[in-house]
């Protein structure tokens, strides 16, 4: 698997070809998204492959990045899909990932969506609430059909990231306490029919550096599936979920297969190995494999403090800006060494900001800022009537597909039009 790396003369490589060549190939056009498909499908076949069993899905977060061009390769590698809305649901089915290998997520769901998911047959509705479920039920029987329903549990674990990505405690607008999940049942058991309750979830958060955390909530799921089956219900499948943290340059983390195995094992040690196992992992399937190459616009020196002003701003990459997220910057043709700079975009924002960097003495043109694979573009907007940046994708070696950036000229027209 390649991602980033850099050749003997530290030139910065992305799939093992210099992203100055990959740059050419959208015609120098900044800010552009670069991603390597070979090392985002050679992930999922791992993860699939440390699964063993065809049953097990690994249900790849499709909001982490939504590319066609890259949920086409997910799916080629024998993944599925979580997703959050209708829109996901229609891009991942569309590129091929099978209704039997997607899950659908998320607090709020609309009836339309329901309605998608419902017409779809997918492996699971996954209910945050109690509220939910009544819904769900209604928009069923409305359709004449049987809404496949799992409770996504609120494991009431707290980890050690920040409050933004933290999904799993008592204060969350996620999941169901368990305290009420006896209400769930009662729901699903005296819903005549429309409602089969097929699951079990959970979502602790994310930025997990090793399995333990994740391991601690996944348990409560499993009792709560003992309780289930012990009352007489049937369930086809516990997801424990993802939220695999990768390494942003600020220490070390567990790779993605250790999760799947920890997971597996833990599956079959709670005596639940007759039961499908989901993972929904995201950001460690694409971070590593997706850079952001900005072009410096100028400098500013002043009482010895020095700014490198870019491009690209938090309306490309908003992590940063949002909850403080660190993503290495560097030049394109020299390795990180000697004097800081303070990296900063365009946008009229102090929180436009994405931290100091080595670079030495010499400015440098152009900058990659690294693992940039995963919330980076689907989280993009046009504020202060920036475009959107272009995305570029590398297979091979070489750019085999451009989403080309449609221009401020487009963004213009359509404020006109408005």
């Amino acid at each position: 698997m390649d991602g980033f790396s850099r050749d003997a003369q530290q030139r910065a490589l992305l799939g093992g070809t210099p992203l100055l060549d990959l740059l050419d190939g959208v015609g120098g056009q900044t800010p552009a998204y670069f991603y390597d498909l070979d090392g985002i499908e050679a992930t999922v076949r791992g993860l699939v492959a440390a699964l063993g069993d065809p049953r097990h899905t690994v249900a790849y977060a499709v909001k982490a990045n939504t590319a066609g061009s890259l949920l086409r390769r997910v799916a080629a590698a024998g993944g599925g899909a979580d997703v959050v809305s209708g829109g996901e649901l229609a891009v991942a089915e569309a590129t091929g990932i099978a209704p039997s290998k997607i899950v659908m997520s998320g607090v709020a769901k609309l009836d339309a969506e329901l309605d998608l998911a419902l017409s779809r047959r997918l492996l699971g509705i996954q209910a945050e609430s109690v509220e939910e479920l009544e819904r769900i039920g209604q928009r069923a029987r409305a359709l004449g059909v049987t809404a496949r329903v799992a409770l996504r549990v609120n494991p009431s674990v707290d980890i050690d990231s920040h409050a933004h990505i933290a999904t799993g405690h008592d204060e969350a607008k996620f999941g169901i306490a368990r305290e009420a999940l006896p209400e769930a049942w009662r729901r699903i058991d005296a819903s005549e029919g429309w409602l089969e309750g097929v699951g079990l979830s959970m979502h602790v958060g994310s930025m997990l550096r090793e399995p333990g955390p994740y391991l601690e909530a996944a348990r409560v799921v499993c009792e709560e599936a003992r309780a289930r089956l012990r009352a007489g219900g049937r369930l086809d499948y516990l997801s424990f979920g993802g939220g695999f943290g990768i390494d942003y340059g600020e220490g070390a983390c567990e790779p993605p297969v250790a999760f799947a195995r920890a997971a597996l094992d833990l599956l079959r040690a709670e005596g639940l190995g007759a039961l499908r196992l989901v993972l929904e992992p995201g950001r460690a399937i694409v971070a590593p494999f997706g850079v952001l190459v900005a072009r410096v616009v100028q400098t500013k020196e002043h009482q010895g403090k020095r700014w490198l002003m870019l491009d690209a701003g938090m309306n490309d990459l908003l992590r940063p800006a949002l909850y403080q997220a660190h993503h290495r910057v560097e030049a394109l043709d020299a390795a990180p060494s000697g004097h800081p700079w303070r990296v900063v975009g365009p946008v009229c924002e102090s929180a436009d900001d994405f931290g100091l960097h080595p670079m030495g003495s010499e400015a440098p043109a152009l900058v990659v800022l690294r693992d940039a694979g995963a919330y980076g573009y689907t989280m993009a907007s046009e504020y202060n009537g920036r475009a959107l940046p272009t995305e570029a994708f590398v297979s091979g070696g070489r750019v085999v597909h451009v989403s080309a950036t449609r221009g401020v000229e487009d963004w213009v027209r359509r404020r006109l039009e408005a």
